[in-house]
């Protein structure tokens, strides 16, 4: 099959994923676990209409409400998961885990959250549905097949300099007793460096939480004064840090922004988008 998203480098990070209209992305890496079923994904196959055009999956940016919901159901049968099964973040850019149970089944998609500040999940429940929405973020996929457990969670520039990566692996050490070495990781498509400027603040703050033999890896200046930062580089060294192999980390060679007709992309559209979502639940 064609490839219908531009790539970075054309390694086989990433599995073009089909269904009618509908396109959505899944990673090689996880399939040799044989326990998880996940997928992220594209502007493709959905209902919506406009600026969310046309698989919106969120409630919050002003689309219809039931077009939404039909995008979900269309994601969730998809992946082969059920639509009650979801179960949302609330990201507010922090790096709070939330551990997820049965009693939190289908909410966020069909009765309401019950908590706030949430950007990352993890669950060892089969048949819960892990969902977390992006559109120029880094989502993180984590898979541990020793303890049959899973995490996702979103990682901003904010959650990237508090290290989200790090955050959710020490909640599933402590819940599951994850050891890093085990893992199987993914940084999910978000934007590139290129297409990632930011003001000399943004790099101040990834001075202090980063050792100084990473900062030429992690950014570069310009003559107008402004960076351009790696949000997947840094992801990656969070991981490495925390003691996941580097052969466990599957690193995106996709940008949204690059790829903004077929992926949401919040800097490219100038916040006039829908979001993505990545999903993950365990057999």
């Amino acid at each position: 099959m064609n490839k219908l998203l531009k790539y970075k480098n054309q390694e086989p990070i990433f599995r073009e994923n089909q269904k009618g209209d509908l396109l959505y992305l899944s990673y090689p890496l996880f399939d040799k676990t044989r326990m998880v079923k996940h997928g992220f994904s594209t502007r493709l196959g959905g209902v919506s209409e406009g600026i969310f055009s046309s698989m919106n999956l969120s409630f919050t940016r002003g689309d219809d409400e039931a077009a939404v919901r039909e995008n979900f159901r269309r994601m969730a049968r998809a992946i082969g998961a059920e639509e009650d099964s979801l179960v949302f973040a609330v990201q507010t850019h922090t790096t709070n885990v939330r551990k997820v149970t049965a009693e939190d089944k289908g909410k966020g998609i069909l009765k309401p959250v019950d908590y706030q500040d949430v950007d990352g999940l993890i669950t060892n429940v089969p048949g819960l549905c892990l969902t977390t929405f992006y559109a120029d973020c880094v989502p993180l996929f984590l898979v541990d097949p020793v303890h049959k457990a899973i995490g996702l969670s979103h990682s901003g520039w904010r959650g990237t300099v508090g290290k989200m990566g790090k955050e959710t692996i020490a909640r599933m050490q402590e819940e599951y007793g994850t050891n890093p070495k085990d893992l199987l990781v993914a940084i999910g498509p978000s934007i590139c460096q290129e297409c990632y400027e930011v003001s000399e603040d943004v790099i101040l703050e990834f001075q202090k939480h980063f050792d100084e033999k990473h900062w030429n890896f992690l950014y570069y200046k310009k003559d107008n004064g402004k960076y351009q930062l790696d949000l997947w580089k840094a992801n990656e060294i969070i991981f490495e840090e925390a003691g996941v192999p580097k052969e466990n980390i599957a690193v995106t060679n996709v940008c949204t922004c690059c790829n903004e007709d077929k992926l949401f992309s919040h800097r490219a559209s100038k916040g006039k988008r829908g979001s993505l979502a990545a999903f993950m639940t365990l057999k």
